[in-house]
């Protein structure tokens, strides 16, 4: 009998994504990509924001379901999807904000910067080159090269980006909060407040 594969995302939302969940509109829809138990979606939509949350493990969405916030104004929208291996399962979609945290699959790229709407945000917050010195992931699929969250973004307006070491726990790691300008060559450009 094969163990059953560990559901992650039962821990507190990532600090990152707490920092600059403010840069996402006001009752704005969210994609949080790789969900796992839930812990962005559940944050952000106790916050009022529609979430739509994808991850290939059933239980791991039964229990985003089970966890969804009482104040939450929007139902959950859930998405059984196997992102590596099947068709992108949100056709033309458009978010407010796409969030992915512990996850890297580079060919959804194209398809996670297509369904940033204008004004969209984009967090993403995941593991790094030097990883495999402390610890797991180790294999270079599934960890960014130096800079490579800043090449994926171009076109976006970068307000932060980290690339370094984490002590607790002791990771390598890339974190980017960007967004698609409504009007990226205007003459006074927008304010994405900073979290101070």
């Amino acid at each position: 009998m094969t163990p059953a594969t560990p559901i992650h995302g039962t821990e507190p939302p990532s600090a990152w994504v707490t920092r600059w969940a403010h840069l996402i509109r006001p009752g704005g829809h969210v994609l949080d990509v790789a969900c796992g138990a839930g812990r962005h979606a559940q944050w952000l939509a106790a916050r009022g924001l529609e979430v739509t949350a994808v991850d290939h493990n059933p239980a791991a969405l039964a229990l985003v379901a089970q966890g969804w916030p009482v104040q939450a104004t929007h139902p959950p929208h859930l998405v059984q999807a196997d992102l590596e291996n099947q068709p992108w399962p949100l056709g033309q979609q458009r978010f407010d904000a796409v969030l992915l945290t512990n996850y890297l699959w580079r060919p959804l790229w194209p398809h996670l910067l297509a369904a940033l709407a204008p004004g969209g945000v984009y967090l993403h917050e995941t593991f790094a080159h030097g990883n495999a010195t402390v610890g797991k992931p180790a294999r270079p699929d599934f960890l960014l090269r130096p800079g490579e969250l800043l090449q994926a973004c171009q076109g976006l307006r970068v307000v932060a980006f980290e690339d370094g070491f984490a002590q607790h726990p002791a990771r390598y790691v890339q974190r980017i909060a960007a967004v698609r300008e409504i009007t990226p060559h205007a003459d006074v450009p927008p304010r994405h407040p900073l979290a101070d």
